[in-house]
């Protein structure tokens, strides 16, 4: 599923008009974003949990070359389904 077949359904769960539940999502993705992008955690109980990992810089390869190469440290995403969703696709 992507994005716009799930705008289609949430529309028509909700009886909404497509551009409404287009704002609806949109919504609810840049409150996620922004909170991560905070350091915060975000919580959905029986869904799952949103939260920011670091990493450690770190040595890599070039692939193509195969020269070694030092990764930066960075943050990223990272989501821990919860225990009902886990039953949901078990």
């Amino acid at each position: 599923m992507n994005k716009s077949e799930l705008v289609a359904q949430l529309a028509e769960k909700w009886v909404w008009p497509k551009s409404k539940a287009q704002m609806a999502l949109d919504g609810v993705l840049e409150i996620i974003e922004t909170a991560l992008a905070k350091g915060e955690d975000v919580t959905l109980p029986g869904f799952g949990t949103f939260t920011v990992a670091d990493k450690p810089e770190r040595q890599g390869r070039n692939p193509k070359t195969g020269e070694p190469l030092t990764i930066t440290a960075h943050k990223t995403p990272k989501f821990k389904p919860g225990k009902a969703l886990k039953d949901a696709v078990n």
